[in-house]
């Protein structure tokens, strides 16, 4: 994948949007106003995604494309090569699914309501 798929298929979840929070290189999306994937422009040889703190481990154990994300909290935050890797493009689908989805069940039950409400 390059970054104008990556960039396509996060603004296709629900509700996603796109902006410049931090400065004019570093683009986020975000789901209900909370972050699941990012994406520097100034190195888009990588981009960051949410994960779920067990599977962000097994998956830096299986693929040397994946590794904790530089400047995120690493616990939480992985990050994926997409030139230079070994992770496929329908994993690296899966894992934006999984960031969208991780962000989404922590949000208050009321912004989750709503989402459901405008599928």
């Amino acid at each position: 994948m390059d970054i104008e798929q990556i960039r396509a298929y996060c603004l296709s979840k629900p509700h996603a949007t796109e902006d410049f929070p931090f400065d004019e290189t570093t683009l986020v999306f975000r789901v209900m106003n909370k972050i699941f994937a990012s994406i520097g422009l100034d190195n888009v040889d990588w981009f960051c995604l949410k994960c779920d703190p067990e599977y962000a481990i097994e998956l830096r154990e299986h693929y040397t494309g994946i590794t904790g994300a530089w400047h995120w909290n690493k616990k939480y935050w992985n990050q994926i090569a997409i030139t230079h890797g070994d992770v496929p493009e329908a994993l690296i689908r899966s894992l934006i699914d999984h960031s969208y989805d991780e962000v989404v069940k922590k949000l208050p039950r009321k912004l989750r309501d709503q989402l459901k409400e405008e599928e």
